[in-house]
């Protein structure tokens, strides 16, 4: 519900903002027609600013405003026969539009469709999964591909209850943050003096700035860390991270852990900024991830390239 909410609040904005598009076009429209007690060469430069601001507009009004959620999922369910439309009806309802279009190649290859085969069998075994469905995509939601600036990966979501809801290493709102959760704000805490460590684990406002907070594997069974390791999540996500690394620059990817650092090995590090560390997990976090300071490292390259830094503070009105 939060979800198609958040799809109507957009197509709201965008139709107010075409009307007042619409209306400044009538204005200056208005202005061009009232004669002007200026020599005519002020008059002439008058005219040419206007007609430039009006062909502007013009060629604006005319451009077709972004398909809804409707017409992507109308296009890319076209040729689907009615089992794959079952299958990906979770993708096709709760993903972003823009990570469905990259995406959708993917999700209509073989390896997919036997994860969301196996995945079925496990609810149909009255087997307890998280996240719930439809947050699993939540990543997706919070940080579209043309948002992305960083790039967290984790292993797989969180295993206990009320825990996992899309994004790696976040936990909702009104849960205590867990232990290497605990230790990144410990780390960022060392990195960034002015950094407040918050009482909760919510990274949601990380993810609104561009903070891409990926799993590599996005489901798992209750209470059994890595369950749906190996089920075809790891090509799935390797095709998103393959997306940023080919399509995108200027990029940084933190990776935190042996097995991030694996997944990571073919991004291309003249193209992007790639810090790797030890996991922040109790078990590691000794290892030097204390002292990494990722997170003034990637603020500093964002801003060489142009880019606007992430306010890693912003955690402390977070809202989920």
């Amino acid at each position: 519900q939060s979800l198609l909410n958040a799809k109507n609040d957009l197509m709201c904005a965008n139709i107010k903002f075409r009307k007042d598009a619409l209306i400044e076009f009538r204005n200056l429209i208005k202005m061009s027609k009232r004669k002007d007690v200026h020599d005519d060469s002020s008059q002439d430069s008058k005219k040419q600013k206007t007609t430039s601001k009006q062909a502007f507009l013009t060629s604006w009004i005319k451009q077709p405003s972004q398909p809804s959620s409707e017409d992507v999922v109308t296009k890319v369910t076209g040729k689907m026969n009615d089992e794959m439309k079952k299958l990906l009806q979770i993708e096709l309802e709760t993903m972003d539009n823009e990570w469905l279009k990259v995406l959708i190649n993917e999700l209509q290859k073989p390896y997919f469709a036997e994860l969301k085969r196996f995945l079925a069998t496990e609810k149909s075994n009255n087997k307890k999964l998280f996240p719930p469905d439809p947050q699993i995509y939540s990543w997706s939601r919070y940080t579209p591909p043309s948002t992305v600036k960083v790039v967290i990966l984790g292993q797989d979501p969180y295993h206990n209850d009320r825990q996992a809801h899309g994004l790696c290493f976040s936990v909702p709102q009104n849960v205590p943050p867990p232990p290497s959760l605990l230790n990144i704000y410990k780390g960022l805490k060392n990195d960034i003096s002015t950094f407040q460590i918050p009482k909760h684990g919510c990274l949601v406002n990380w993810a609104k700035s561009g903070v891409l907070l990926l799993n590599t594997s996005l489901t798992v069974r209750a209470h059994e860390p890595a369950s749906h390791s190996g089920k075809g999540w790891e090509k799935f996500t390797d095709a998103v991270i393959q997306y940023l690394n080919e399509k995108k620059s200027g990029l940084v990817f933190m990776l935190w852990g042996s097995h991030a650092i694996k997944k990571g090995k073919a991004i291309n590090k003249t193209k992007h900024l790639v810090l790797e560390a030890a996991h922040p997990s109790p078990l590691s976090v000794h290892y030097g991830f204390l002292d990494c300071h990722h997170w003034s490292k990637a603020n500093k390259y964002l801003r060489d390239h142009g880019k606007e830094e992430i306010e890693w503070s912003c955690l402390a009105e977070n809202k989920d």
